[in-house]
């Protein structure tokens, strides 16, 4: 659903890579979340948050100059950041309630927020492909509140 142009060859399999990469990443911390006790409140989130900077700060130390940006630009990615550790925390509280299967599928539908927003604020042109997969994100929604 957030498909755009792509450039084919060499890069496409590098994105394609990253993007497996990246949706390993998501799903090991979403099945570590899920085996959190409940009784650890939100450390799980904090954790998760703080392992993933210790982890990415090495590459953003080497490449300091490149990330230099407004002071806006770096309220609107805390913001991000924020809004990124609400869903965690809300994805655990519905693991614990055992709404996993739902809180998944759900959580799995992030493409559509980026592609709802790009076509509401900035006025993107929207393709077939890009309306299909929103379609079928909607219906999905729909079928699971239905039960």
């Amino acid at each position: 659903m957030s498909g755009g142009g792509t450039p084919r060859g060499a890069a496409t399999r590098r994105a394609a890579a990253d993007g497996l990469l990246a949706s390993l990443g998501v799903a090991v911390q979403y099945i570590g979340l899920a085996q959190a006790d409940p009784a650890s409140g939100v450390w799980p989130v904090a954790a998760g948050r703080a392992a993933a900077v210790v982890l990415l700060l090495p590459s953003a130390w080497r490449h300091l100059p490149e990330f230099r940006q407004p002071t806006a630009r770096l309220v609107q990615a805390l913001v991000i950041g924020a809004g990124a550790a609400l869903g965690l925390a809300l994805y655990l509280w519905a693991a614990h309630q055992q709404m996993l299967a739902l809180a998944v599928v759900l959580a799995s539908l992030y493409p559509a927020i980026p592609t709802v927003l790009g076509l509401a604020l900035l006025h993107e042109k929207v393709s077939r492909q890009q309306v299909a997969g929103l379609l079928a994100a909607a219906g999905a929604v729909v079928l699971l509140t239905l039960g």
